[in-house]
């Protein structure tokens, strides 16, 4: 049985999140106190309804409790991201996901109970930075405090050699989990494996040893 999500908040973070839900054919309910936003989204979710989010009842009339996951996408409005997170705690939401503007809030929605707690506008700008580091930095994803996943063009000093060849564990201290090769995509290359100009590697690693990585590929 797939998923089914709500998403409350219609902003550009929580529009995207719904639409981009429903394009992969998932049960997406869109919740927003704005009327307009709710006629913008009509066609682009399964349900798109008005509603307030800190309004207990109404959100039990739209049997929140229900969704698998629910993304509390509000604004700027910090009190009502709160209130709305712990009435959905309350309600028995079995997954909750909440986007949080700064670090204090983030710590609030940890507190009372948000499954997990994302920072879009952090997240976009830690991209970026990395991005900017180097032109062969294509994404960086943190996956814990100090480990992350990299995509990375492979560098000219790269091309024509293998893992083994550029002793890369050793040398970098980092896993190459998969290589984009075109279109072919080489999940748990083996050490023999040669790299191709043009190749994406995705590589694990502690942040310090993507580091190096990433001042070897500028």
């Amino acid at each position: 049985m797939e998923k089914s999500f709500a998403v409350i908040g219609l902003g550009r973070f929580g529009s995207a999140v719904a639409r981009y839900l429903y394009q992969l054919d998932y049960d997406v309910m869109a919740i927003d106190q704005d009327e307009e936003k709710i006629q913008e989204h009509m066609n682009y979710v399964t349900h798109a309804v008005q509603a307030d989010s800190t309004d207990e009842e109404a959100m039990k009339a739209l049997g929140i409790r229900n969704f698998d996951v629910v993304v509390v996408a509000i604004g700027e409005d910090i009190q009502a991201s709160i209130l709305t997170t712990l009435i959905l705690k309350e309600l028995g939401v079995p997954m909750l996901v909440v986007k949080a503007q700064n670090d204090q809030h983030g710590k609030v929605l940890d507190k009372i109970g948000a499954d997990k707690v994302v920072y879009p506008e952090f997240d976009m700008g830690r991209r970026l930075a990395h991005s900017l580091i180097s032109s062969n930095i294509l994404d960086h994803i943190e996956l814990a405090k100090d480990y992350s996943i990299i995509e990375i063009r492979a560098p000219k000093e790269m091309v024509g050699k293998t893992l083994v060849q550029l002793d890369f564990r050793r040398r970098f201290g980092c896993y190459v989990m998969a290589m984009k090769q075109g279109k072919r995509f080489n999940i748990a290359p083996q050490a023999e494996d040669l790299i191709h100009e043009g190749d994406i590697l995705v590589v694990l690693g502690h942040n310090q040893d993507l580091k190096k990585l990433e001042e070897f590929s500028q």
